[in-house]
């Protein structure tokens, strides 16, 4: 039987202290940092391999030893936000981040440079899923959340953005000002953080660490993103690919039946159960995948066949970057009123039309009629899908489960980002232009465009199968409860719209005995 429990409440209206504004920008500057170190390095990669005396491949690996931490290791950094203090977590790791950055202007090897790199993917795998749950548990749900949850993952974007233009700029003057700018920024953003971010009691009566599934989550993680890295200089379908996607799946078959059974799992799999939660996460990784690849594709069509600087093609991404910025502020009331699943609809709906319009360049530069609508049109995806992402995978989650949800979200995004750039450079390199004509190398780069368009289409349908729900009157959120939160005897669903309709916020509650 299902009783339906309709609970109307107003939104709260209250204005934010100096303390909360405080927390969210440091926050916000930690999220700015990890995204800004993402697309800093790309540029800076001739000017290192120069410098330093490295090949191609190993300069590959400046990259994705950036990614290969980060992404391996953001489940485990997610439930340590819950089990040992999310203020705890994310204050070491932003320090060990701050020392990475340091480590990595000063040093004179590749190695060396690689290793910090690691470091530094490592610890913002602490850093992105802790400040994400101290946002969830320190903002309530709803209106105030949203706001929040709005301006913090538009620092993010706006920091991917902007990468671009100051890796432009410092490089002019050395690739090690690229690596050693986060370095203040995160040390200032530390000293302030111990003063202003609220503390958080470790979560000792969840039964213990689950350090079984740490291992068998990180490792499967770590190789397959290490797989997913290597396998378009390997060889797809080599031995050697086969047998580490192969051991990958081994792994994530063991973490999944270590989970079913322990009793504090690093990854509870009920929240899977969710619709809302299983599309916020393969949006997550077909968003950021698909716009990884599309930059990619663009910095090399701009500097290598037109023959633009890195500081013209930084510049190029700039309305991108500055839409996404401007709009940090009001992205929250669009979800208010129209709920994430129509807002992350029409995000997708404009990234596939700006890819479509990109497929049009040729070797003559189309600023105004291709490249610059098509920015335009990637910033105001960018703006309201990403935000809207968060706030829907966050919703209706209990606080002592925020971290997990928030590192599951960003491995989502990060194995989606080198998954399916790897996908779209593995098309390229199979056109075989390299070293051919210009247009040779433009065509090569079209499939690789027309399989970006496809991802973002993907997510595009994948959005809308929650809209399709939502019509058939099926609840928008359904988040599967853990067993604490759920009781013994019933089931809770909770179906909170993650929207508050003209002033009022409703939650509608269904019991099943």
């Amino acid at each position: 039987m299902t009783s339906p429990l309709t609970v109307p409440s107003p939104a709260p209206q209250e204005r934010w202290s100096p303390q909360l504004w405080g927390t969210l920008l440091v926050l916000c500057a930690a999220m700015f940092l990890d995204a800004l170190d993402v697309s800093m390095v790309g540029v800076a990669l001739p000017s290192i391999g120069a410098d330093l005396g490295l090949s191609t491949a190993t300069l590959q690996w400046i990259v994705s030893g950036y990614i290969l931490g980060y992404g391996g290791l953001l489940l485990l950094g997610g439930r340590a936000a819950d089990l040992l203090g999310r203020r705890r977590v994310f204050l070491i790791a932003l320090a060990v981040f701050a020392l990475a950055s340091l480590l990595g202007g000063l040093v004179d090897s590749g190695p060396l440079l690689i290793a910090s790199r690691f470091i530094k993917g490592l610890s913002a795998a602490f850093t992105a899923p802790a400040g994400l749950s101290i946002i969830t548990t320190t903002f309530k749900e709803g209106p105030q959340r949203n706001r929040a949850l709005s301006i913090y993952t538009t620092c993010a974007a706006t920091g991917f953005s902007m990468g671009l233009v100051l890796s432009g700029l410092l490089t002019e003057l050395s690739w090690r000002w690229t690596m050693l700018l986060p370095a203040p920024v995160a040390l200032i953003a530390l000293a302030v953080g111990i003063k202003l971010i609220p503390r958080s009691p470790r979560d000792d009566a969840r039964g213990g660490y689950d350090l079984p599934g740490a291992v068998t989550g990180t490792a499967a993680m770590l190789l397959l993103v290490f797989t997913v890295v290597e396998a378009p200089e390997a060889g797809w379908s080599s031995a050697r690919t086969l047998l580490s996607f192969l051991a990958s799946a081994v792994l994530l078959a063991v973490f999944v039946t270590v989970e079913r059974r322990t009793a504090s799992p690093l990854l509870r799999l009920g929240v899977l159960r969710s619709g809302t939660q299983l599309r916020a996460q393969l949006g997550a990784a077909a968003f950021f995948g698909s716009y990884v690849a599309f930059q990619f594709i663009v910095t090399q069509y701009m500097q290598s066949l037109l023959g633009w600087s890195a500081l013209q093609t930084a510049l190029a991404f700039l309305p991108a970057g500055v839409l996404v910025a401007l709009s940090s502020t009001k992205i929250g009331d669009v979800v208010d009123r129209f709920g994430t699943p129509r807002v992350i609809a029409t995000g997708f709906a404009l990234l596939v039309v700006a890819y479509a319009i990109f497929l049009q360049v040729d070797l003559t530069p189309r600023y105004a009629a291709v490249i610059l609508p098509s920015m335009l049109l990637l910033g105001a995806a960018c703006a309201l899908t990403f935000p809207s992402l968060n706030i829907q995978a966050t919703s209706g989650v209990d606080d002592h489960e925020q971290g997990m949800v928030s590192g599951l979200l960003n491995t989502s995004v990060q194995v989606g980002g080198a998954l399916f750039l790897a996908v779209v450079t593995a098309v390229i390199t199979a056109g075989g232009a390299e070293g051919g004509s210009k247009q040779e190398v433009l065509d090569s780069f079209r499939p690789g465009l027309t399989v970006v368009t496809a991802i973002a289409l993907a997510g595009l349908l994948i959005t809308l199968t929650g809209l399709r729900r939502r019509r058939a009157g099926q609840p928008s959120v359904v988040v599967a409860k853990s067993p604490a939160a759920a009781g013994d005897a019933h089931e809770r669903h909770d179906h909170r719209e993650p929207d508050a309709l003209h002033g009022q916020q409703v939650e509608t509650v269904a019991v099943r005995d």
